[in-house]
This record gives structure tokens, C-alpha cells and sequence, in this order.
């Protein structure tokens, strides 16, 4: 039997150096968090953090923003609300619905951390140069949605 030879790109993979980046900026705002008074902050707490709305989202819509299943959403949603960071409400739109929103002390958590991100912005910008990290910061922002353009394109095409 004969081995299948995988082909090499000759650098690292654009997947392996935008997943290593995503991971390294996980990392820092939950550190920057713990150092800020914040030490209940959990990596999981950021797939909250990066999609709850400021007026309140329904955990359905963040757990598919996210990218990960309603359950687990629930999970953290659930821990966080122990931790005196969330709360739920019945959603004014749909009484059946609950709306996840933050408590005051939720709002002063995700407040230093968008602080610290923009911290974060602000620096990257004096780092890389102020056209270079608008371009770096452009192009992220059309690959997913072209990727979304060729999968359709490609289903149409069946």
C-alpha cells in the first residue's frame, strides 16, 4: 500500500495563523480581565462577552453568532448568571422568549474589556502603522463573507 503524499504550502496555513491569533487575543482579554478585578472571567465567558447585544439578546441569536450550539451557550449563559454578571428577562417581543442582558456589574466586566480592546486597537495600530493594520483589519473582515459567496455559489453550480 502506497502512502498519499500531503502537499506543503511552504509557510503556515492563513487558518493556523488567524487561529493562533484568535486564541493569543482570548487568552489576553481574560487575563487582562482577572488583572483588571475581574477573576471569575473564564475563556468561555467570551463567546458571551463578543455577542450579547446592549439591550439584550436571546441566547438562540448569540449561540449562532458565536458558532456553537444553543446548549452550550445555555451552559454559560447559566454560569454567568450564577456569577451575578447576566440576568434573564421574559423578551418584550415574545413572552415565551428570554432576553439575556447584563447586570450593572456585567456592564462595568464587558465595559473594561471593550476598553481594553480598544487599548488593544490603538496599539496595534502604532505597531503595524496606522494604513497597514486598516488594511490587515479590511481584508479579515471579507473572508468570511466570501467564503460565505463561494459556497453559495458553488451549491448553485450542483
Amino acid at each position: 500500500m502506497s502512502r498519499v503524499e500531503l502537499p506543503r504550502l511552504g509557510e503556515k496555513p492563513l487558518i493556523a495563523l488567524v487561529d493562533r491569533a484568535n486564541r493569543a487575543l482570548q487568552a489576553d482579554m481574560v487575563r487582562t480581565a482577572h488583572l483588571r478585578g475581574h477573576p471569575v472571567v473564564k475563556p468561555a465567558h467570551n463567546s458571551v462577552f463578543g455577542t450579547l447585544a446592549e439591550e439584550g439578546s436571546r441566547a438562540s441569536d448569540m449561540a449562532a453568532r458565536a458558532g456553537i450550539t444553543r446548549q452550550s451557550m445555555g451552559e454559560i449563559i447559566r454560569e454567568m448568571v450564577d456569577l451575578g454578571i447576566l440576568e434573564m428577562r421574559p423578551d418584550p417581543e415574545d413572552r415565551r422568549a428570554k432576553l439575556v442582558t447584563y447586570t450593572d456589574h456585567g456592564r462595568r466586566v464587558a465595559r473594561d474589556g471593550y476598553l481594553h480592546l480598544s487599548e488593544l486597537e490603538q496599539r496595534f495600530a502604532e505597531e503595524f502603522g496606522a494604513t497597514e493594520y486598516a488594511a490587515a483589519r479590511e481584508i479579515l473582515g471579507q473572508i468570511a463573507p466570501l467564503l460565505d459567496q463561494w459556497t453559495t455559489e458553488e451549491a448553485g453550480a450542483r
